[in-house]
C-alpha cells in the first residue's frame, strides 16, 4: 500500500514554479514580501541579540536578515531568519488550523537557495509546496496539536520544511519520503510558553526551518527515515495529536488542483491569531465614539479552543507578564485596541503593557464560550460593551479581516511590508529594491541579492 509520504512525494517530484496557478502564486509571493519585512523588523529585540551570542553559525553563503552577520551556514540562516520573523506575532496564518507557514518556509528556502546557489524560480516552487503541505497536514490536525500541548507551527513546521527544501533542491522520490521520515524525529515545541509569556514560541518557527533543511540535506546523502511517519502507530498524528482521527484525504486529495497558498491569511495586527476579530471589533467601537473610561464591562463570545490560549488563567491574561505574552492576552489586545485604535509593534513594548489604563480595562473583559462558534473553521469576534451610563453596545465581526473571506490587497501587503521596514531603520530606497526582488524572485537567476540587506 502507498504510504501518505509517497503520495506526497510523488506530487512533489518535479514541481515548477510553472503549475503553480495564480491565485496560489499570489500567496506565495504576499507570503515572501510580509516574511521578509517581518525578518528585517525585529533586528533590534533583545531575543534576537540572545539568539545570535547564543547560537554557533558556521559559514557559508546565506545570509540572516538585517543582524551585521556576514554569510553563514543554511541552517543558521533559517534558525536566525524564522525565529525573527515569527518573534513578534505578526506573520501569516491559515484558517482551520493555526500554523504561521511563511516563518517556517521562506526563511529555510531563502537560505537554502543563497547557499547553493539556487534559482528565484526554484526557490518559488520550493515556497509553494511548503505552504501546501503545511496548511493542509494543518487541516487534517484541526485542533489535535494545540489540544496534546503543542505549537502546530513547530510540529508541522519540521515537516512543511522539509517538503520544501526538499523540492528546491529537486530532490527524486525517494529523498523525499526519507525527509518526510528524517523531518517527523526532528519536530519539536510545546506551548508552555502560555504560562508565563515567555520566548520559546519565537523560535519555534525558525527551529522548524534549520530542522527540514537538515531533514532534506541528509536524506539526500542517503540517510532513511520511516516511510509511514504520518499514519504509523508511533507516527506523526499519533505522537502530536493523539486525540484525533486522521482524515488523510484532507492532505493527499486534489493535489495539483486545491492550493492552500491561495487561501492564507495575512495579520493586521501584532497578536495572536485567534485575538484579530476581537481587536477589530474594539476598534470600530472606539471608533463609535466608545472610550474606555465609559465602559463597565466587555463580554467577548469566543470559541472553546481559544480559551486555554487567550483567557485563561483570567487573572493572568487581565495583567500580562511581559510584551510577548500580552500578544496572547484576549484582554491585553482588546483594551489596548480600543484605547489606541490599533495593535501593531508599537502596542506590544514592556512600557505600554504595564500601562495602567489599559490594564485597568484590560481587568473589565470577561468572556463567555459561545457553542455555536466556528473556530477553527472561521475566526469571529464578538463584544457585547456595557456602559456605565446604562447602554449595552455590540459589535460582530463575522470574518478574520486579512483571511480567505476578507484578505488584504496587494497594497495592504505592500504598505505593511514597508512599515515594518523603516520600523527596523531601512531606507525608502533599499525598502523599493528588496520589494522588487521578492515580488520578481521567480524571474531571478539566483538570490545573490540578499547579502545586501544583511546589515
Amino acid at each position: 500500500m502507498t504510504t501518505v509520504t509517497e503520495t506526497l512525494s510523488d506530487w512533489l517530484t518535479g514541481l515548477d514554479a510553472a503549475d503553480i496557478p495564480d491565485d496560489a502564486a499570489a500567496g506565495v509571493t504576499h507570503t515572501l514580501i510580509d516574511t521578509v519585512g517581518l525578518a528585517y523588523a525585529a533586528r533590534g529585540t533583545e531575543y534576537m541579540e540572545a539568539l545570535v551570542q547564543g547560537w554557533e553559525a558556521g559559514a557559508g553563503e546565506a545570509s540572516a536578515l538585517g543582524l551585521g552577520r556576514p554569510g553563514m551556514d543554511a541552517a543558521s540562516a533559517a534558525m536566525f531568519n524564522g525565529t525573527a520573523a515569527h518573534g513578534e506575532d505578526f506573520d501569516n496564518t491559515y484558517e482551520g488550523c493555526p500554523v504561521h507557514s511563511g516563518a517556517v518556509i521562506v526563511p529555510a528556502v531563502l537560505a537554502l537557495a543563497e547557499s547553493r546557489g539556487l534559482s528565484g524560480a526554484r526557490a518559488f516552487a520550493g515556497v509553494a509546496a511548503g505552504i501546501e503541505v503545511m496548511c493542509r497536514m494543518g487541516q487534517v490536525a484541526g485542533k489535535g496539536v494545540h489540544s496534546a500541548g503543542f505549537h502546530p507551527t513547530a510540529v508541522i513546521g519540521a515537516m512543511g520544511a522539509a517538503a520544501a527544501a526538499g523540492v528546491a533542491l529537486g530532490l527524486d522520490r525517494t529523498a523525499l519520503v526519507r525527509a518526510f521520515g528524517l523531518a517527523g524525529s526532528c519536530a519539536a515545541g510545546i506551548i508552555e510558553y502560555l504560562a508565563d509569556g515567555s520566548w520559546t514560541k519565537r523560535m519555534h518557527a525558525g527551529w522548524a526551518a534549520q530542522a527540514g533543511i537538515r531533514a532534506a540535506t541528509m536524506a539526500q546523502a542517503g540517510f532513511i527515515g520511516p516511510v509511514s511517519v504520518m499514519e504509523g502507530e508511533h507516527g506523526f498524528y499519533a505522537a502530536f495529536a493523539h486525540s484525533i482521527t486522521p482524515d488523510f484525504t484532507l492532505l493527499t486529495g486534489d493535489l495539483g488542483s486545491r492550493w492552500e497558498a491561495g487561501r492564507l491569511s495575512f495579520k493586521p495586527y501584532a497578536c495572536g491569531t485567534m485575538c484579530q476579530p476581537y481587536v477589530d471589533c474594539a476598534v470600530h467601537l472606539a471608533g463609535a465614539g466608545i472610550a474606555a473610561a465609559e465602559v463597565e464591562s466587555l463580554t467577548c463570545k469566543v470559541g472553546e479552543g481559544t480559551v486555554h490560549r487567550l483567557w485563561e488563567p483570567l487573572a493572568l491574561k487581565h495583567s500580562p507578564p511581559s510584551a510577548y505574552g500580552a500578544k496572547f492576552s484576549g484582554p491585553y489586545c482588546i483594551a489596548v485596541g480600543l484605547i489606541d485604535g490599533d495593535a501593531g509593534l508599537a502596542q506590544f513594548t514592556d512600557d505600554r503593557v504595564r500601562d495602567p489604563a489599559v490594564l485597568d480595562l484590560a481587568g473589565r473583559i470577561e468572556y463567555e464560550i459561545d457553542p455555536e462558534n466556528e473556530y477553527p473553521a472561521n475566526y469571529t469576534g464578538h463584544i457585547l460593551a456595557r456602559l456605565k451610563d446604562g447602554r449595552v453596545v455590540e459589535e460582530n465581526q463575522d470574518c478574520l479581516r486579512g483571511g480567505s473571506r476578507n484578505p488584504l490587497t496587494d497594497a495592504d501587503i505592500e504598505r505593511k511590508f514597508r512599515a515594518n521596514l523603516r520600523y527596523g531603520g531601512m531606507g525608502d530606497e533599499a525598502i523599493d529594491r528588496l520589494l522588487a526582488l521578492c515580488r520578481d524572485i521567480r524571474q531571478l537567476p539566483d538570490l545573490a541579492g540578499l547579502a545586501a540587506y544583511r546589515d
